[in-house]
């Protein structure tokens, strides 16, 4: 299991696989980052760019 920060405060979620950790981190990010969720300006190419970012931040991540 793997503890990690959310990208943009201090918040953590928790996870096994990148997924799950995602999945743990959503209602976080839906209510604490409504204006990154809600950015009309964000491309799908944005959306794939911070899923690769943040996958490997998860998997840099240690295990816990």
């Amino acid at each position: 299991m793997k503890t990690l920060k959310c990208d943009l405060c201090e918040t953590t979620a928790v996870g096994e696989t990148f997924e799950q950790w995602m999945q743990n981190l959503m209602p976080h990010y839906m209510q604490a980052h409504a204006e990154v969720m809600n950015d009309l300006n964000k491309t799908k190419n944005d959306q794939q760019e911070w899923m690769a970012k943040n996958k490997a931040r998860f998997e840099k991540a240690l295990n816990r």
